[in-house]
């Protein structure tokens, strides 16, 4: 077996062992329900005051023939607590029994929920992956964003109310950071959250992620890849001065952009926008908005009959990756990265990057023109760099051998997966297949397809007009358990179909 085949066939393995099992998007699962249960314990997220429940009692009381002048004034003093969005409801309505059933709508519009976001949305978390949630405090059908204090506040509140259940532990309040979030560990195997408030360009960025996989699977493969190899070299944690996982996701969206024939395009071509600025307003029309624009640009990029297509394989992908990289110190001091325009870019020509705080710059193509690797000090620059360079050179030589090749790219306790696979296996067949026979039973990889597929089985999304409609992409929102990634059954590819001048991502047809 030749050195590219052995490498292929063990990335094939090691894939195997860390996507995620069935059990794994179980617990996952679980862990949102319980907090739904925890947040709905905690008296600061209940919207509802004493001012909201007077009004409540009073439109109990109202007369069916309420005159319609003092209905109105009934209608300011409540639109001071419930929003702009029920005036002309109120003032257009005259019976007790609506105004009533109008209050009830905005009280279940403003609950606090539970939100995933993150890899578990973007379908590109690892059996050991952490789970992000993001808290909702919700104004009305309008898109909030509460002040740092306010979400410093309600996370104390959380992290006692997790305290009191007795079920997680390990709770660590991270108040002064960017984005203020707690983070905990369960009781049960010791799987990692991180929790936030009102964190809705993070659930937008995950569903980016998603929808750049629908483009390529080998998007997913790699992602998975090497984040299983930068923890194993620790060189996967912010707090340390090295890359999160978000960069890392990023690093390889830009290599497969810029790779030849690229397999990705410049993200400006799927969203042209600055995803941040136009996260403003009624939250169903702003999503909607964003998602329409991707389903149009990403099914006209995959549908140019002119691209040359790249067969590479993921090993090779992998190889040209670490290449790409391993003199990452020396160009960062001149060029950053920008998975938006998918090219590298002079820092001291952009205006927008100056002034050069940052050891390495790679933007954030959804938030620009932030920096998702701030958190990377100079000295951990040239260690993630040499990192590169020596996985590089390990992975060409001539002498490797399946073990040398898992011992350089895996943690300890996913050799150890590896090994008891093969321990359960026949000896006689060669270790690649071994490994495959053993785990693709155990082990769920789910295509985009099928996630977005459960996604909009579990979650239903109030739009304006109190209409209810499905959203058939990777929504995290009001999230119901009704499902499993378990009984998904493969769906075809997705594409944009106009109904009534809006286009919808649809199953695509047989014909």
């Amino acid at each position: 077996m030749n050195a590219n085949n052995l490498l292929e066939l063990t990335l094939r393995d090691i894939l195997n062992v860390i996507n995620p099992s069935r059990d794994d998007w179980s617990i996952r699962f679980r862990i949102i329900e319980e907090l739904r249960d925890v947040i709905q314990s905690i008296e600061s997220l209940r919207v509802l005051d004493v001012r909201v429940q007077q009004l409540r009692d009073r439109c109990m009381q109202v007369k069916i023939d309420f005159e319609i002048g003092r209905l109105q004034a009934e209608a300011k003093e409540l639109v001071a607590v419930a929003g702009a969005e029920l005036h002309s409801d109120l003032c257009n309505r005259d019976t007790a029994t609506t105004r009533t059933t109008l209050v009830r709508e905005w009280e279940s519009q403003n609950c606090a929920t539970v939100e995933p976001y993150g890899s578990f949305v973007s379908n590109l978390f690892t059996r050991w992956g952490d789970l992000d949630i993001s808290i909702e405090i919700a104004n009305g059908s309008y898109i909030s964003i509460p002040g740092k204090k306010l979400k410093q506040s309600l996370l104390r509140d959380v992290q006692r109310a997790l305290r009191r259940r007795g079920r997680f532990h390990n709770l660590l309040l991270v108040a002064n950071a960017r984005v203020p979030v707690l983070k905990f560990q369960t009781n049960w195997l010791n799987l990692s959250c991180d929790v936030s408030i009102n964190n809705l360009i993070g659930q937008m960025k995950s569903k980016m992620l998603f929808w750049i996989n629908e483009i390529d699977g080998r998007f997913r493969d790699m992602v998975l890849l090497v984040k299983e190899w930068a923890k194993a070299h620790d060189i996967n944690d912010s707090t340390s001065g090295t890359l999160n996982s978000y960069s890392l996701s990023l690093l390889i969206i830009f290599h497969l952009q810029t790779c030849v024939p690229a397999i990705l395009p410049p993200l400006k071509e799927i969203y042209p926008g600055n995803m941040i600025h136009d996260l403003t307003g009624v939250r169903a029309v702003a999503e909607k908005h964003i998602e329409e624009v991707c389903a149009v640009n990403i099914n006209r990029f995959r549908a140019q009959r002119s691209r040359v297509i790249n067969r590479s394989s993921v090993s090779q992908l992998f190889l040209s990756f670490l290449a790409k990289y391993s003199d990452i110190s020396l160009t960062a001091s001149e060029q950053g990265i920008s998975p938006h325009s998918g090219r590298w870019e002079d820092i001291e020509g952009n205006m927008t990057w100056l002034p050069r705080t940052y050891a390495l710059f790679v933007e954030d193509p959804f938030e620009q023109p932030v920096n998702t690797a701030r958190s990377v000090s100079s000295r951990q620059l040239t260690n993630i760099s040499e990192t590169f360079r020596r996985t590089h050179n390990m992975l060409i030589s001539a002498n490797q051998t399946q073990t040398s090749i898992i011992a350089t790219l895996v943690r300890e306790e996913v050799s150890r997966s590896l090994a008891r696979a093969l321990q359960v296996s026949n000896p006689n067949v060669p270790v690649g297949d071994s490994f495959r026979t053993r785990l693709q039973v155990n082990s769920v990889a789910h295509s985009p397809a099928q996630v977005q597929h459960q996604f909009q089985n579990l979650r239903t999304e109030r739009h304006p007009n109190n209409v209810t409609t499905n959203r058939p992409l990777p929504a995290a929102h009001d999230m119901r358990m009704n499902g499993h990634p378990n009984n998904v059954t493969p769906i075809r590819p997705l594409q944009a179909v106009h109904s009534q001048g809006q286009q919808i991502w649809r199953p695509r047809s047989d014909s």
